[in-house]
C-alpha cells in the first residue's frame, strides 16, 4: 500500500532535510581539513542534532537482535571505502 504525504508530512521532510543539509555540510567541512576521528565526527553529530531537536535514524535501529542496535548517529566511510560502518576513534 502506498500512503500519500500530507502536506504536513511534506514540510517536516523539507524541515528535516534542511536540518540535515547543515549537519552534512559542517562535517563535510570539519572531515575536510583531516586529522578528526570518525568517532570525533559522529560526536559533532550528534551535538547539531540535540541543538536542533531531531533525532538520527541509525542510532539504536536493531530489526533483527535488540541487544545488538547500532550504536553511533551517522555512518562513516573514508576515502575509497566502497562501505560504510561506526565510527571509531582511531578511523580518521
Amino acid at each position: 500500500m502506498i500512503r500519500l504525504k500530507s502536506e504536513e508530512d511534506i514540510e517536516n521532510l523539507r524541515e528535516g532535510g534542511k536540518i540535515l543539509a547543515k549537519i552534512l555540510e559542517r562535517l563535510a567541512f570539519v572531515a575536510s581539513k583531516g586529522n578528526i576521528s570518525t568517532a570525533a565526527l559522529n560526536d559533532m553529530a550528534e551535538e547539531m542534532m540535540a541543538r536542533a531537536r531531531v533525532r538520527p535514524a541509525f542510532k539504536g535501529y536493531a530489526p533483527l537482535d535488540p541487544e545488538n542496535c547500532y550504536p553511533a548517529a551517522i555512518c562513516t566511510s573514508v576515502n575509497e571505502e566502497v562501505v560504510h560502518t561506526i565510527p571509531r576513534g582511531d578511523r580518521n
